[in-house]
């Protein structure tokens, strides 16, 4: 990366985002959980797939208990702010991806 030739392309659905992925066949891949406000507040999680010339970039939000396009259950706190554990963000891309030891690695941005 960081090549000008560079490009991100945003993926709108978790089919498409789940083909490349297939298709690439990537080591790894990163997410990245977006917080709102108030502070705490789940708002996205977002997908990223790294590729030679590309990143791949798909994001899914919160509607009721679960991810609207993905549909990644939702779990609440003790204060009942609503988040997505990371567990169940790798055990989802891996068994819709059929890529076992893939690596799914949390991306965290200031």
């Amino acid at each position: 990366m960081g090549n000008v030739k560079d490009k991100t392309v945003r993926v709108k659905s978790w089919e498409e985002m789940r083909r490349l992925i297939i298709l690439h066949h990537p080591r790894s891949v990163i997410y990245n959980i977006e917080k709102g406000v108030p502070a705490g507040n789940l708002e996205n999680l977002r997908i990223i797939l790294p590729t030679r010339g590309t990143q791949y970039v798909f994001i899914d939000s919160a509607a009721g208990d679960s991810l609207r396009k993905t549909g990644v259950k939702l779990h609440k706190d003790k204060s009942g702010k609503l988040y997505v554990r990371d567990e169940d963000v790798a055990s989802f891309v891996k068994s819709e991806s059929g890529i076992e030891d893939l690596n799914v690695y949390s991306y965290w941005t200031i």
